[in-house]
């Protein structure tokens, strides 16, 4: 394996790359529910498979287990919707009580035509605020974003490099759509270990040509691809990344996020 450059981090740093990655799902993975210990899960989990972390492994971790093991829940029986909540539900066809959660949730909404396109308290812009009742155990709970997906991330790598003795890089990742294209793809919402943008602006390409707009959001195109091995019914939530060459970083996921004063379509 690759392993992570001991210099210093740098946001024009172009040797981040791969020659190759491999990708590996955590097989068996239990059900989380509302305050178990994640990263016990994960390195019992791993343990169980005969998996062995090394230095430099990157582990994509879906949205969701973070959220239930950190009682990101709402229980819609102790939901009361708003007149605003009943009004969009009515209009949208949906039940009010999750609408009322996804409008508690966010900071305004950006379209209500079809479907309830929100900003959430993060700064994040996706449907329904990230609230979700998919793979979730019991009827009436839905999920909510964890509060702070940056901050877990860190939490997750600390405390996963206390039990496995590894360093080991964390992105959490969620399902989001995208405007101008079909389908969905996961990104990363919470970071921490690893660049979320590789900036090759003043490098040159194959020409020699001066590069002046370029900036790969890495983190994101790692999530998608941990994506393919996640799914959404087979109950692999935990993917590692092994060989991508990094230098460890603290940039949070909260980065990628393109200030308003610079969003053209907002």
């Amino acid at each position: 394996m690759a392993r992570p450059s001991k210099s210093a981090s740098s946001s024009k740093d172009t040797s981040a790359a791969a020659s190759g990655l491999r990708l590996f799902r955590i097989p068996r993975f239990p059900e989380i529910r509302r305050g178990d210990d994640l990263p016990k899960r994960i390195a019992d989990s791993a343990r169980k498979a005969g998996m062995r972390f090394e230095d430099g492994d990157i582990l994509v971790i879906a949205q969701k287990i973070v959220s239930k093991a950190e009682g990101s829940m709402v229980r819609l029986t102790k939901v009361k919707p708003s007149v605003d909540a009943i009004a969009i539900a009515h209009r949208l066809k949906k039940d009010p009580r999750i609408i009322e959660v996804v409008l508690k949730e966010s900071r305004r909404i950006v379209r209500s035509e079809h479907v309830l396109i929100t900003e959430t308290h993060h700064g994040f812009v996706c449907a329904n605020a990230g609230v979700d009742h998919s793979n979730v155990r019991g009827r009436g709970i839905v999920t909510l974003l964890p509060r702070n997906p940056d901050r877990s991330a860190k939490k997750l790598v600390a405390a996963l490099r206390k039990r496995t003795g590894k360093r080991l890089a964390v992105i959490i990742s969620d399902t989001f759509g995208r405007p101008w294209r079909l389908g969905l793809t996961n990104v990363a919402i919470g970071a921490a270990g690893v660049p979320v943008l590789l900036d090759l602006r003043g490098t040159k390409d194959r020409q020699g040509k001066p590069l002046t707009a370029t900036i790969l959001a890495v983190a994101d195109e790692l999530a998608a691809a941990a994506g393919l091995l996640m799914g959404k019914s087979e109950g692999s939530p935990v993917v590692l990344i092994r060989g991508y060459r990094y230098k460890p970083a603290s940039e949070p996921a909260a980065s990628i996020i393109r200030p308003s004063s610079e969003d053209l379509f907002r």
